[in-house]
């Protein structure tokens, strides 16, 4: 076949562009063909043509906020219900919740039969919430001020002083009183009843007390009065012992706070919510040894005495010789522990073992029993007394100006001879530094210079040098009592100790306590000490009778019919506390009683009497005498019907 006849395959050409307004010149696609796709040319944008931005970014950063402060309130929320949720429960708790103090009733004080001396009766405690006066309870600005005006009168305290209570800030509990009487608390709660009952009539009328409340607390009471007032002591206004037993055993007496809390609305309590307490322990009850009776006797007799002396002060102190308890400490001037807004302070607090001074004659005792026990002299012993004696640096006498006396060493007990008894001690040592020496071991076995066991608030210990510290002076004038200090229930201790056959029985004041299960605790037994032995005692007790039967003694005031009685004067000069200088005499008596078989001392001392006479046995003889029958009466203690030893006082040479 030739190269002309065979058939020519067409080789497709290039596309011709389209003219417009038809279709000739375009090429149709196949049938089931898909159209090629042909973009559309974009025109440029005109000049100055407003161009909008893509709004992906916008999306996409509304968004991520979105997811952020979402994933700040859930992580905000696990906080608050997981992780702190029992801090904040407690914060709920604080502000629904109210916590109270309990006070525990505080324990009673008696005497050693059981008579009340100081007891606690039902008192209120004034208290109020400070967020119940803001403007958003009351609705009104001066809700504190209004509140104080209408509590300032009934409370008896100064009304801008309440204000600033009432206006407290970040607390919801403030004391406005303490320990008031029922009656001060009905007085409020009906003026608050009123303003209710009034505020449902008049709308205006707002309840400014509202926010006002009480605790039930308690009152000290003393409902003898003054007397014990020294012994006894007082209760603060913060409920704590402010003197004397109160403050020595406070914490036994006070006993244990309790708390309470209770949810409240609306300043009252919501009984549906339920409360948690702990219950208050009661304090214990004390026992005394003193007697309210003699204790009585004693007070009235030492006040009318300082009174009709013009004296500045005075104290008595009745102890049992055996056991050592102390039947009664009286002083005067005292003080009312129910009222101490009216009381001198100088009178507040115990004199008796607070004062510490120079004893005198009183304190001869000690000296002659050291001559006894060291076997320096009998009662018998003859001693010359001359007008005046030499010694150190100064010239010594006696109380009234005498030509030579001739005195058994009982006469110048009897007498109360300075000179006799310098002489008398003058025979302890070889030497004057060892008769010092020997004479202060005795004082020192007395309990002069130390605490008398009481262990009493403030008490003295007195003043008592060693012997290589006595001045010239001293080392004769402090065996007649002057030149050292005591106070007075050390120098009633030194005549209880003889009177004990010359054993010291530490002083006590407290039996006992009683605990709030009513179990009676003895208090430890006092400790002792041997001082002399007993037929030194019973020497200086035979001695101690002269100084009252015989008439040549400074004591007869102080004879009680019927009774043996043992006694010593002291008239000593003074060292007035306020200038430190010698200024008037401290008048003194003390002794025991029956003298052969002692039971009961008393010691009474006056300062500074001022009219009159100012002799210990002129002064407090006789109240020697009226507490000494008094108590032995009490106590009934019977004569014992044995003679008098009758000692001599005197010789002829």
């Amino acid at each position: 076949m030739s190269d002309r006849q065979a058939p020519r395959r067409r080789v497709p050409g290039p596309a011709r562009p389209a003219r417009s307004g038809g279709s000739a010149g375009r090429e149709r696609p196949a049938p089931g063909a898909r159209p090629a796709y042909r973009p559309t040319p974009r025109r440029p944008p005109p000049p100055n043509a407003l161009r909008l931005g893509s709004p992906r970014p916008r999306l996409r950063m509304v968004v991520l906020t979105l997811t952020l402060v979402l994933l700040v309130f859930v992580g905000r929320l696990l906080q608050v219900q997981a992780v702190d949720a029992s801090a904040y429960a407690a914060k709920a708790d604080e502000n629904r919740y109210v916590v109270h103090t309990l006070a525990a009733e505080r324990g009673g004080i008696t005497d050693r039969n059981g008579v009340a001396l100081a007891n606690s009766v039902d008192a209120e405690d004034i208290t109020a919430d400070p967020t119940m006066f803001g403007r958003d309870q009351l609705k009104i600005g001066d809700g504190p001020q209004r509140a104080a005006a209408l509590l300032a009168p009934i409370l008896g305290q100064d009304q801008e002083a309440l204000t600033r209570r009432l206006s407290t800030r970040n607390t919801r509990y403030v004391l406005l009183a303490r320990r008031q009487t029922p009656q001060v608390w009905k007085q409020i709660k009906d003026l608050k009843a009123a303003l209710t009952k009034k505020g449902r009539k008049d709308p205006a009328t707002v309840n400014v007390l509202a926010g006002v409340f009480s605790d039930p607390s308690s009152k000290r009471v003393y409902p003898n009065g003054d007397l014990a007032a020294g012994i006894l002591g007082w209760v603060n206004a913060e409920g704590r012992g402010g003197g004397g037993i109160e403050q020595q055993l406070d914490k036994l007496l006070s006993g244990k706070s309790g708390k309470i809390r209770y949810a409240q609305s609306g300043g009252r309590q919501v009984p549906t919510a339920g409360s948690a307490e702990t219950p208050a322990v009661a304090g214990s009850d004390v026992e005394l040894t003193i007697d309210r009776d003699i204790q009585w006797a004693a007070q009235n007799a030492i006040t009318d005495q300082v009174k009709k002396s013009g004296a500045d002060r005075g104290y008595v102190v009745v102890q049992d010789t055996r056991t050592g308890e102390v039947l009664a400490m009286a002083d005067s001037p005292g003080f009312d522990p129910n009222d101490l807004t009216r009381a001198n302070p100088a009178a507040l607090g115990n004199a008796a073992v607070q004062d510490a001074y120079e004893p005198g004659s009183t304190a001869k005792v000690m000296s002659m029993a050291a001559v006894l026990q060291q076997h320096a002299a009998e009662p018998l012993t003859h001693v010359v007394v001359p007008n005046r004696l030499h010694r150190g640096d100064r010239l010594f006498q006696d109380d009234v100006d005498h030509g030579t006396w001739y005195l058994t060493l009982n006469g110048v007990l009897a007498k109360s001879s300075n000179i006799g008894t310098i002489l008398a001690t003058g025979q302890l040592g070889r030497t004057q530094a060892e008769t010092n020496r020997i004479l202060y071991s005795y004082l020192r076995k007395f309990g002069i210079g130390s605490h008398t066991g009481l262990d009493f608030p403030g008490e003295t210990r007195g003043i008592l040098a060693p012997p290589g510290k006595w001045s010239t002076s001293q080392q004769y004038t402090i065996p007649f009592g002057q030149g050292f200090s005591i106070n007075a229930m050390q120098a009633a201790s030194v005549y209880s100790t003889i009177a004990n056959g010359g054993v010291r029985v530490q002083p006590t004041l407290v039996r006992g306590t009683r605990g709030a299960d009513g179990r009676f605790t003895p208090a430890p037994k006092p400790g002792t000490t041997r001082v002399v032995d007993a037929r030194t005692a019973q020497q200086i007790a035979q001695m101690l009778e002269s100084v009252v039967d015989d008439e040549q003694g400074t004591g007869v005031k102080a004879r009680i019919p019927g009774y043996r009685v043992a006694g010593k004067t002291g008239t000593a000069n003074r060292v007035d506390p306020a200038t430190g200088r010698y200024r008037g005499y401290t008048s003194s008596f003390a002794g025991f009683a029956p003298a052969d078989n002692p039971r009961i001392t008393v010691y009474c001392a006056i300062q500074n009497a001022t009219r009159g006479s100012y002799y210990g046995g002129q002064i407090c003889g006789p109240i020697y005498k009226q507490v000494m029958e008094f108590a032995l009466k009490t106590l009934q203690v019977p004569p014992t019907g044995a003679p008098a030893a009758n000692l001599p006082v005197d010789f002829k040479p």
